[in-house]
């Protein structure tokens, strides 16, 4: 019985592992690369406050963009690559 309870248990983690990347898919959405901002683009458009984008690259989907805030602060986010939506992402105390 111990054994049956563990492995739901385990199947119930998978699943939901399987849930959090499909859901992180479903807000970048699905469209042709044809379709997406170019890297450039991207830059621009955080660059326009001020912040310096040190890095951008494809993660699932998605544009991962590595950047340092005009006051130092170090921000990861995840952009929509079609609208240039931020759809997630990490900041630090810089």
């Amino acid at each position: 019985m111990r054994t049956l309870i563990s492995t739901l248990a385990l199947l119930a983690v998978v699943a939901g592992i399987g849930s959090a990347s499909a859901e992180d898919k479903h807000k970048c959405g699905n469209a042709a690369e044809s379709q997406w901002m170019s890297k450039d683009a991207i830059k621009a458009k955080f660059g326009a406050d001020g912040t310096k984008v040190r890095q951008v690259k494809v993660e699932g989907g998605c544009y991962e963009v590595y950047a340092v805030t005009k006051d130092g602060a170090k921000v990861e986010k995840l952009v929509n690559p079609v609208t240039g939506e931020v759809v997630g992402g990490e900041d630090e105390e810089g």
